[in-house]
């Protein structure tokens, strides 16, 4: 019997569990494959949107306040578990924007740092880029990442260090419900029991619940590619982007490449033409890179939802199942926010934002 269960073991669901231990809460969490090795392990793990002016008010403030917590707890969990989710300040730069007047006016109103460049003088931030560099260019420099793989590592270590049980490779096949009450779920093994229950399944979400009569979470699964370089250190020194491609690099010298967005359903094999794409994009960007060997190709599948906006909060019709879900490309950057807003929720204290955007009872 556990105070709570949390279905779904990605990056929403390890941080509403860290969230709710630390109130000594007893928790279980149920993945259906392997702790965080779907979409949560599969990102870029860039701490913003990837255009924030063109998000809605809600997304960006749940951006902000996680952005504000994300040194503390890279920290926190570098302290506790010897293992470094390796936040790093590496500033974000955009070529040829198109909407430059829009985030400016972004800028000035979230008194973020901001540079412009014309032309090729964008090589004051990062050297090396392609031929033919035109239009105008802004560069974010306070924008940070976070290498998600290790950061999902560091967080399992934490959580088992506060006693929160992980149950890998257990899907929930159906519910009990009585009333407007859920009191447990089976999966193929064994029954669980619990005073409440969070789904976190990611895309899967929508799927959780499986009664026709029960609300369910508009979620939709959204594809998308990555390419991984082995390049030496100090190849590339800031985020890179160019309409919907990025480039980003790691403290080794890696440098990420992605990302397709792709309405495949669910089948997250990696293909020639998203390789073609990325790879393409990534030498024309960075033309040093077509001396760098390509060492892993991988695809994840994303949480779509309606504007992206997640839902967090109570179902409408149980009481005591809640969730946290549907952040499509922003799960990493919104994750300390929602798992936090959520919390609020479930223990009906005041919360930094307001919760009335993201509440399925809204939606």
């Amino acid at each position: 019997m556990s105070d709570f269960i949390i279905i779904g073991g990605g990056i929403s669901g390890l941080l509403i569990a860290r969230e709710l231990a630390s109130h000594g809460a007893a928790i279980t969490i149920l993945e259906q494959n392997r702790i965080g090795q779907e979409a949560s392990w599969a990102g870029g793990g860039i701490l913003s949107p990837l255009y924030p002016w063109r998000q809605p008010l809600p997304i960006n403030a749940l951006c902000h306040w996680s952005q504000q917590q994300y040194p503390l707890l890279s920290q926190q969990l570098q302290q506790n578990t010897n293992i470094d989710p390796e936040w790093t300040r590496c500033g974000m730069l955009w070529l040829s924007l198109p909407d430059l007047d829009d985030a400016l006016s972004w800028c000035r109103n979230t008194s973020t740092n901001a540079t412009i460049f014309s032309g090729e003088a964008v090589e004051e931030v990062q050297k090396g880029l392609g031929d033919g560099l035109s239009g105008t260019h802004l560069w974010l420099p306070d924008i940070a990442q976070i290498r998600n793989p290790r950061l999902l590592k560091a967080l399992k270590r934490d959580l088992r260090q506060r006693q929160v049980k992980l149950i890998e490779q257990s899907q929930v096949t159906e519910w009990v419900i009585t009333g407007n009450q859920a009191t447990d779920v089976k999966t193929t093994q064994q029954t669980f029991s619990a005073d409440n229950f969070i789904v976190t399944a990611g895309a899967w979400s929508s799927r959780v619940l499986s009664n026709d009569n029960l609300w369910q979470p508009v979620i939709h699964p959204v594809k998308g590619q990555m390419l991984l370089f082995k390049s030496e250190p100090g190849l590339l020194q800031t985020m890179v982007q160019c309409g919907e491609h990025y480039l980003i690099p790691r403290r080794d010298g890696r440098i990420l490449a992605g990302s397709t967005v792709e309405e495949s359903g669910f089948d997250k094999r990696p293909t020639t033409s998203g390789y073609r794409q990325l790879y393409q994009f990534a030498i024309r960007t960075l033309p040093a890179l077509k001396d760098c060997p390509v060492e892993l190709h991988w695809a994840g599948i994303r949480p779509g939802s309606p504007d992206g906006i997640p839902y967090i909060g109570a179902h409408p019709q149980i009481n005591n199942v809640f969730f946290n879900c549907g952040h499509f490309r922003n799960g990493v950057v919104m994750g300390p926010a929602a798992a936090r807003l959520l919390a609020d929720i479930i223990l009906q204290r005041p919360s930094f934002t307001n919760p009335e955007p993201f509440l399925p009872s809204n939606r």
